[in-house]
């Protein structure tokens, strides 16, 4: 057998996330992208574009030793430089046909774990529908494979063969290396600091079915102004902004004033993996303390909470998860935030356009991994949208959650400026 090597931090994150899902649930992992082609795309085109990036990144290439759960393995096929043949649907909804082919699980060790489909529309191919599981690219990856796509459909093409950038194994190799392995035990150690000194806070289970996860979200063009008018305030980022009313928001629900949260971090503040093709994003956790104050004042304090949480982004969950078993008594994060902010000319469908009037949106999810309750916020540049799932609490709840967050932040951004 081909020789395997240890899962990155952010391989084995999603990993254990999946780890025990029943065969029905396999396809969560997976996320649908519908990507616009250049006019005059053809399918030739398109399918070579992809075998340029398979070849580029050993990401798109990985197989994984699953027979060991508990000590996952990777190893990376030899790139093929033959151009795969594409399928075609004439669906008319893209959206929709992209997400029917996500919920169709991968088998990580016998498949590639992604798979491409063109869409055609009236004047020819219109759009790619591509797939990927979690563990192959998180949001900034799946990004950088939409732009280098369009970068190889719209110049002369890469020569062959194409020169292979580093994968996930070489970052597994930096992170199981002496000074990876001081940085985890830093992380280890900010996670035990948090837990000590946290205290216990959890939403209320109103719900009819305690294990029902519901899904809503909020959009509104009035919510990012206001945001950006406290972070403008408090010299701080929209993230923090939005944060900081969320926190408050959830504190008062569960009738306390500081809130241990999770947030997610992208761990790619090192130049070298940046541009890595992998899963990095990682939970780490962030206690945001006096949430009665002036929101202003609170975002100042989330961004120094939230510099100190991402600076130890990089754990292993099997060193944490012991950690965790080793004191029984300490809180869970109340809740977990993570904000995106869209690049130029990514596929708003997430954001749904502007937003005058504010609208709440009852949905449901496609997955339900990850934690209890999870707010994810997306900047379009003029609509915030705020995605909040949850379990037990019921539609009602997590509606007004959403309504009252848009209400904290426009009362904030109202009153008189210091």
């Amino acid at each position: 057998m081909t020789a395997t090597e240890p899962l990155s931090l952010g391989q084995l994150s999603v990993w254990h996330d999946i780890r025990d899902l029943p065969s029905g649930r396999r396809h969560e992992p997976n996320n649908a992208a519908v990507w616009a082609l250049p006019p005059g795309s053809t399918a030739p085109e398109v399918a070579a574009a992809l075998t340029v990036l398979a070849c580029r990144h050993p990401s798109l290439r990985t197989r994984y030793d699953l027979r060991d759960p508990y000590h996952p393995r990777q190893w990376v096929e030899p790139p093929d430089a033959d151009p795969a043949h594409l399928p075609v649907t004439t669906a008319a909804d893209h959206r929709g046909a992209a997400l029917e082919l996500a919920r169709r699980p991968f088998d990580l060790g016998r498949e590639q774990a992604w798979r491409a489909q063109l869409a055609t529309g009236p004047d020819g191919v219109a759009h790619l529908l591509f797939v990927k599981h979690h563990i192959v690219a998180d949001a900034w990856a799946q990004e950088l494979l939409r732009r280098e796509l369009l970068a190889e459909l719209a110049g002369p093409g890469s020569a062959h063969p194409v020169a292979e950038r580093p994968g996930p194994a070489h970052l597994a190799r930096e992170q199981y290396a002496p000074d990876g392995l001081r940085r985890r035990q830093a992380a280890l150690d900010h996670w035990a600091k948090l837990l000590a000194r946290a205290s216990h806070a959890q939403l209320p289970q109103t719900g009819e079915n305690a294990g029902e996860v519901v899904q809503a979200t909020l959009r509104s063009t009035e919510a990012l102004a206001a945001a950006r008018t406290v972070a403008e305030r408090a010299r701080a980022s929209v993230a923090s902004a939005v944060l900081a009313a969320w926190s408050a928001v959830v504190a008062r629900r569960c009738g306390v004033t500081s809130a241990l949260v999770q947030l997610m971090s992208a761990n790619r503040f090192a130049g070298r993996w940046k541009d890595l093709v992998s899963s990095m994003n990682q939970w780490v956790p962030a206690l945001v303390e006096h949430t009665d104050t002036d929101l202003v004042d609170l975002a100042r304090r989330v961004h120094w909470s939230s510099v100190a949480a991402v600076r130890h982004g990089m754990h292993d969950v099997d060193e944490v998860a012991a950690l965790r078993a080793g004191m029984p008594e300490a809180p869970s994060p109340v809740c977990a935030f993570n904000h995106v902010t869209l690049p130029p000319g990514e596929d708003r469908d997430e954001a749904g356009g502007d937003h005058a009037k504010a609208t709440v949106d009852r949905e449901t999810p496609f997955t339900t991994l990850g934690p209890r309750c999870y707010a994810r916020s997306t900047d379009s540049g003029s609509t915030l949208s705020v995605r909040l799932t949850a379990a037990g609490i019921g539609h009602e709840v997590c509606a007004d959650l959403l309504w009252e967050l848009h209400d904290t932040l426009l009362a904030a951004a109202r009153r008189p400026g210091r």
